[in-house]
């Protein structure tokens, strides 16, 4: 006898709200940690890199997520959006890095 297939329940899509806010400390995070990446400002070592700190940051930041809406993370953001979030946070990493040497040469 052969067992039925079960199939995942449907997610709802998550909420526009919520992805406006992951953008949005996203893309401020990286660009505020990239203007300091210059000045080396944890440290020398590679662990303490403004972009690894930044990384490490969202990640707690994800898990304070988790336990206060009390779901998993994949509920709430996708795995996609959590990507391009990351993708996001390091672009404005880059721009806010290069701006400040730039305009520090000003």
């Amino acid at each position: 006898m052969v067992e039925p297939v079960k199939l995942r329940p449907k997610r709802p899509p998550p909420s526009g709200r919520i992805l406006v806010w992951w953008f949005a400390a996203m893309s401020a995070a990286g660009a505020l940690f990239g203007a300091f990446a210059e000045q080396r400002p944890f440290g020398d070592d590679v662990l303490a890199h403004p972009a690894v700190v930044l990384f490490i940051v969202v990640g707690i930041g994800l898990l304070v997520l988790r336990f206060a809406m009390r779901r998993p993370v994949q509920e709430i953001i996708s795995d996609r959006l959590l990507v391009f979030g990351c993708a996001v946070g390091l672009a404005a990493f880059l721009i806010g890095n290069w701006l400040a040497v730039h305009l520090r040469a000003l």
